[in-house]
């Protein structure tokens, strides 16, 4: 007997009405258990939706949703929406108690039966999100970050098989973030808890997932390993997506020395190298972006703008002239 998808929907649709219909479209997707899969897209391409009908918040107009065969029961059949053994943390914290201890947000998610196991449980949790030296703070005290970290805790005290995820580090600042991101991996890793993310930000993504999906208008353009994903996105609509690219028409590309006839030439800011040999088209550096440990050139040329990772700070200002050499592209 074949295996039992985990996570899955079959032929999925749910459509908005309006002027511009959105929602998604005939959508079929298996979600692997045990690891973190990212749904990315463009503001209103259906992500959010997605997510909501792999929980059951939302009933497809057709289509099933399926957790280990058995078919995810929309609002409209069940009482309490959303499916027992799943969790979602949302970038909104509206459901905590502002003015209890963080300790009794993320313990009140647990029965008072066995009030030693609820300790143990609490505290378990709390350190590992790191949140131990903030467990008796009022959560009214908090930042929007740390208040997101409770949200976190919360779904995760009571181990539900998988976590959904929607927008969640938009509140969180940089400097936590990546230790966050972190600590869900561990999690992933240490108790196997399936993670469905989504988000718009592609560092995230790339650092995070296991997988990656890409949504166009309501429906599933491609999907693969970030890095793969990254190095080789079978659409435009991808590598615009996933990175800061410079895209180029056949023109445009010639400047930089690639004869195509394809309408769109991709190039990653680091695909390309700065050169000196007096023979290459000299480009006059517009802008100087600092990035910390590197800087993004803008350099132009006959109107043309392209975007550059030079990781020596400081050795050019603007004004400046110099060649390019591209060592990779892509063709659309």
């Amino acid at each position: 007997m074949a295996d039992v998808p985990f996570l899955q929907a079959v032929s999925v649709s749910k459509i908005y009405p309006g002027v511009t219909a959105s929602g998604v479209k005939n959508i079929s997707i298996d979600i692997k258990p045990g690891k973190i899969t990212a749904i990315i897209g463009e503001s209103g391409s259906g992500k959010s939706t997605l997510l909501r009908l792999l929980y059951g918040l939302l009933s497809p107009n057709q289509g099933t949703v399926y957790f280990k065969g058995e078919r995810i029961w929309g609002p409209e059949e069940k009482l309490i929406p959303g499916h027992d053994e799943m969790k979602m943390v949302t970038q909104h914290t509206d459901d905590l108690n502002l003015f209890a201890r963080v300790w009794d947000n993320v313990a009140a998610m647990l029965p008072s039966t066995n009030v030693k196991l609820k300790e143990e449980k609490t505290e378990a949790v709390l350190t590992q999100l790191n949140m131990m030296q903030m467990a008796y703070k009022r959560v009214a005290d908090l930042s929007g970050g740390e208040k997101q970290r409770v949200a976190i805790a919360r779904a995760i005290i009571t181990r539900p098989q998988v976590l959904f995820l929607d927008e969640p580090f938009n509140q969180v600042d940089t400097s936590f973030r990546e230790g966050l991101q972190h600590d869900i991996r561990q999690i992933v890793r240490e108790s196997g808890i399936t993670v469905v993310m989504v988000s718009h930000d592609p560092a995230e993504v790339l650092s995070m997932a296991d997988e990656l999906v890409v949504i166009e208008n309501g429906e599933i353009l491609e999907a693969g390993h970030p890095k793969e994903l990254y190095q080789n996105p079978q659409n435009l609509y991808t590598a615009e997506l996933l990175s800061n690219c410079n895209v180029l028409a056949p023109d445009e590309a010639k400047l930089c020395g690639i004869a195509t006839e394809k309408p769109n030439t991709v190039v990653y800011p680091e695909w390309i190298r700065l050169s000196t040999s007096p023979e290459a088209i000299q480009w006059t550096v517009r802008e100087v972006l600092f990035k910390g440990f590197y800087e993004d050139l803008l350099l132009e040329y006959n109107d043309v703008i392209i975007r550059v990772v030079n990781g020596e700070n400081g050795r050019f200002a603007p004004g400046d002239t110099i060649g390019i050499k591209v060592k990779k592209w892509l063709e659309y």
